[in-house]
Order: structure tokens, then sequence, then C-alpha cells
């Protein structure tokens, strides 16, 4: 009945799922574990009519006109800025650090200084690494370097990643970048949206088509089974492709061992008053346990007295309980990814595709065209 198999209804999945069934005219079925078709982009409005992102914020943006044209076809956007905010010494500042924060943490005269020793320096609405800035000569741009490596993004990392600051990477932690202008947003990509009734609409749209199927609330190795490098559909042999996005380590039984995640746990709160804090997001790199509270009203506005905010606290990822949210990049980890993936070419009607099939980090963005490169390089032709 299908020629086509696709685990997980994230984008990667979703896309690919569209372009079978619309350019191809092929019936796909499209197996999720979840309960729901999203992936970690899943939004829904909770008790309070606001609408959240159940697995962490989402922010579309990108340079990208194909990936913005294909998806403009399954949503209405609402233009959206994103700005975020760093707690530094107890005051609120702007982040990326910009000429802007040079004023809020420092003296008039001190930012004015290291102001005119930037434009003088560098090309102005440009990012320059940390640490371009730390082999500068100059004292005051290695005093900028050291404050902002310090103060916003190390302590920070450490939590993200749960690594005591001496043990991280210098090269690795200094690439955050110092902004030499006044552009107080977080992005500077030309389309910076989102979908105007959520990111869960804008997957529905995506797979609504008459040629696609799902099975929800399903895991793989309920319905699928991988036995001597052949698929095997409620028990008998499938020839057709498998589209597969979840954990390549879990599709081969963990044969090479478990490729390490960083977990988060989200812990939402409501909040009895209209507005909790200034901007969408404010980190904390230096202080409690938790990097981030957003506050969703910000994103997608709406009248409420109460208002829903998120606390994350990244954590170790636990097997079968928690999300894996981030790959941890190792070499090691990458010469074990690396085994999976050449073992994974015995199984010839196999595509792997996504975040975690992939053991890769991507973006919204980038996750929807790398879909449309795979459905025209390894399932079109």
């Amino acid at each position: 009945m299908f020629k086509y198999i696709i685990i997980g209804a994230g984008f990667a999945g979703s896309v690919i799922a569209n372009k079978i069934a619309t350019e191809l005219n092929e019936k796909v079925l499209i197996v999720e574990k979840r309960t729901h078709v999203g992936g970690n982009c899943y939004d829904f409005k909770d008790d309070n009519n606001i609408l959240i992102h159940k697995y962490g914020p989402h922010l579309f943006h990108t340079n990208n006109k194909k990936v913005f044209d294909y998806l403009s076809q399954f949503t209405q956007w609402d233009i959206y800025n994103h700005e975020v905010l760093a707690l530094i010494d107890g005051k609120e500042v702007s982040i990326p650090f910009n000429i802007n924060t040079l004023y809020e943490v420092f003296p008039e005269s001190m930012a004015k200084k290291i102001e005119n020793k930037l434009l003088e320096t560098f090309e102005y609405n440009s990012k320059i690494p940390i640490l371009e800035l730390k082999k500068s000569e100059d004292k005051d741009m290695q005093f900028l370097a050291d404050f902002v490596y310090e103060k916003i993004f190390v302590h920070y990392t450490a939590k993200q990643w749960g690594m005591k600051p001496e043990d991280m990477d210098g090269a690795v932690t200094a690439r955050v970048p110092i902004f030499v202008g006044r552009d107080n947003r977080y992005f500077n990509d030309t389309y910076q949206v989102v979908p105007s009734k959520g990111y869960t609409n804008l997957v529905e749209n995506i797979l609504s088509h008459k040629n696609i199927k799902f099975m929800l609330n399903t895991a793989f190795d309920e319905v699928c089974e991988l036995k001597e490098d052949i698929f095997y559909f409620m028990g008998e042999k499938f020839d057709g492709k498998v589209i597969y996005t979840g954990a390549i380590d879990e599709l081969f039984n963990y044969k090479f061992g478990d490729l390490p995640y960083r977990s988060v746990d989200m812990q939402f709160e409501t909040v009895d008053k209209e507005y909790y804090q200034e901007a969408t997001t404010v980190n904390y790199p230096n202080n409690y346990d938790f990097t981030r509270i957003t506050e969703f009203k910000h994103i997608h506005p709406c009248k409420t007295d109460k208002t829903t905010i998120l606390k994350e606290y990244p954590k170790e990822y636990v097997k079968g309980k928690d999300t894996p949210y981030y790959p941890i990049f190792t070499d090691e980890n990458q010469k074990n990814y690396q085994k999976y993936l050449e073992y994974s070419k015995r199984v010839v009607n196999l595509v792997l595709v996504g975040r975690l099939a992939e053991y890769k980090y991507y973006d919204m963005d980038d996750m929807v065209e790398r879909a449309l490169e795979v459905f025209e390089t390894k399932i079109q032709r």
C-alpha cells in the first residue's frame, strides 16, 4: 500500500512527506511516537489562552528565500524580531553584546573609548568573534573580550553543557561574537517571522494531503523491524524507502554505544500579572540553575491578565526518559557516529535525515533546506 514510510513527524519528515505526496503522487505513511505532529516545534494554547512552545522557544529566521517561500505556502506570518537580555551584575543588558551594551555596563567615558576603538578597527555592523579580540595587542580590546567571555558566555555555556569552565575548550567557547553596531536584535537574517497560527498549524498544513497517512503514538519498533539489514513492516518485508528521522544509535540497537545528548527540564509557570519581563527571553549566565526565562506573550501577544513563563534547566540526557535536544560534539562522539553512518549503508532502502539521525544540530530553516535537498537527491531521482 505504501512505497514510503517516514519515521518522525517533525519538520524533516513532514517536508519530505509533503514532497512525496504532491510531486510523486505516492502514498506515504508517517510513524510518530508522540501524540502530535511538529516534533520539537509543537505548540498549543495553554490554560491562559497563550500559545506556548512545549519544547522550548522556536523562532524562525532565515536568509534562504527558497525555504521561506516553500513554508509560506502553508502559513501566514507575523513579523517578529527577537530580542534577548542577559542579567549581568544585577542589570539586564542587551545581547549579543553590541555598542548599546557598552553603555549599559561601563561608565560613559570608558564605553566611548572602547566604541571608538571598535569602529576604528572593524567594519560597522560586523560580528567579531571574541577569539579575534583576544588576539588584539590593544589592552582595551583584550579587556572587552575577557569581560564578555566571563560575564556573558562561559558560565552560561558551562550550565548548558554540564562542564566546568576550566574543562571547556577555549577556542570553541570563545566563538561568541561582539556586534559592532546598535542593532539589538538577536538575529540579523532577512526573514524573521513566526507562523500566525503557530508551528503545529504550519506542520498540519504541510501534512494535509490525501496521500499522507499517520500512525501517531506509535513507536518505530511497534510496527517496523530491522533484521539482517532488511526492513519489515507489520511482519512483512518492506522494499520501499524508509526515511528515518529518529536516533541512529537506537535504530541499530546501540551497536557502537550510545550517542550522548544534553537535555533540558522545561518548567512552565503561570504568573498573575500581565507581563513578567521586558523582553521575550532573559538569559541568566551567572545566576541560578536555569539558563534563561522565556515569556511567550511577547511572541504571540494576546489579551489576558496572566502570563506564562518558561524556565530552562539543562540536564544530562537519560535514555528513555528525557528529550534529546543537543548532540554533544566531541571527537569520540563523532567517531562513533561515523561508525553508525558507515554501517547504515548496508541497508539499501534507508534514508537518514534530521537532527537525531544525522547527530547534528539544525535550526528550523536549515532543517527544511536539508529535507528539500534529501528529497531532490535521494528520493525524487
